[in-house]
């Protein structure tokens, strides 16, 4: 098949190729005038898709009039890699709402009292809802805000390769390095808030995870204030009481649903939005929110809302799909809505989890 392949493909450029023009003379004085010969280009009369078994696929294309066949090799898209969440099975939990997640979490934040849970034991990779905690130890160790902080080439993500707009050399203060961090999840400016503390990163993570214990967070752990790293985990219970936590400091509120911000970075404003576009939709109170994606983690989302002026966080691990998450809180807000009435008459919460 290779070699018909070749052969064809060398055939099409045989016959693709224009005729060469006649040599122009110059004879006597007199210029001999050449007429071009113009060739129909090629154009595709239908495309017959005939799998070879080796990305290859048989085109039938038209040639100055004559039908002729051409092998192409296609390239196929990377198939999905799964998450931990589906290595563990947590995928085929079903529940009422047909939520896109494997892991959520509601309950009462005045009351901690659980109206629905799914998966919310399993400790999970987090992404990026690391840096709710990255911002929690910043704000408790009252650093100054105002101090200016350098991005390096320590805080380049040489694992992922994710992109940010921070280069190298970059000045920002401590408040806007925390501002979108929080709010546009950056990920040089959470690496550079944990290398600025006392000690360097080794210390910030280490406070980290003492704050995670602090707090009873039993299935957390973190290795760097970012979250890029899959070893960050937790479980939706343990985020819960991270929110909880977190949501006792304005700054971080305010930092984490601000929906756009400029921040100077070297004499250049820079704009800034949020990754959780809900904070924008006037339709929604939220007081605390932030997201997280890494293949490994899926997309995940906690946050602090008001619905039918009730108070509750959400959390949403292992999603599926880029708006996932956040159609799942719309599926949750929507059951809450028409729970609210029935839970006052002593109504069961729903519960599945492991």
């Amino acid at each position: 098949m290779i070699k018909l392949a070749f052969a064809a493909l060398i055939s099409l450029l045989f016959v693709s190729v224009p005729a060469t023009a006649a040599q122009g003379r110059q004879a006597a004085g007199k210029t001999v005038l050449v007429k071009k010969h113009h060739v129909k280009k090629s154009k595709a009369l239908r495309v017959s898709v005939a799998d070879t078994g080796d990305r290859v696929v048989k085109r039938v294309v038209s040639v100055r009039g004559k039908r002729k066949v051409v092998y192409q090799r296609m390239l196929t898209a990377a198939p999905a890699v799964p998450t931990m969440g589906d290595l563990a099975g947590l995928n085929l939990t079903r529940d009422p709402l047909d939520l896109k997640s494997s892991v959520a979490l509601v309950l009462d934040q005045v009351n901690s009292e659980v109206l629905f849970e799914k998966n919310s034991n399993v400790a999970l990779p987090i992404a990026s809802i690391t840096k709710m905690m990255t911002g929690l130890v910043v704000v408790e160790a009252q650093q100054d805000m105002n101090e200016m902080l350098t991005v390096s080439e320590e805080d380049v993500d040489r694992a992922k390769f994710s992109s940010s707009r921070l280069k190298v050399g970059s000045q920002l203060t401590r408040a806007a390095m925390l501002h979108i961090a929080l709010m546009s999840s950056e990920n040089r400016a959470a690496s550079a808030l944990g290398r600025n503390y006392p000690g360097g990163l080794s210390a910030f993570v280490e406070a980290m995870n003492a704050k995670a214990r602090g707090l009873g967070m039993r299935d957390t752990h973190y290795v760097d204030s970012s979250g890029l790293s899959k070893m960050n985990v937790a479980s939706a219970r343990d985020l819960a009481r991270l929110a909880q936590a977190a949501y006792q400091q304005p700054l971080l509120r305010q930092f984490s649903t601000d929906p756009k911000a400029q921040v100077e970075a070297n004499g250049r404003l820079l704009q800034f939005g949020n990754t959780n576009h809900l904070v924008a939709n006037p339709g929604w109170d939220i007081g605390l929110q932030k997201t997280g994606f890494i293949n490994e983690a899926g997309r995940c989302l906690m946050m602090q809302t008001i619905i039918e002026g009730r108070s509750v966080i959400m959390v949403f691990l292992d999603s599926k799909g880029k708006q996932s998450r956040t159609a799942d809180a719309g599926r949750m807000r929507k059951w809450l809505e028409a729970l609210r009435p029935a839970s006052l008459t002593g109504s069961t919460p729903y519960s599945n989890g492991m």
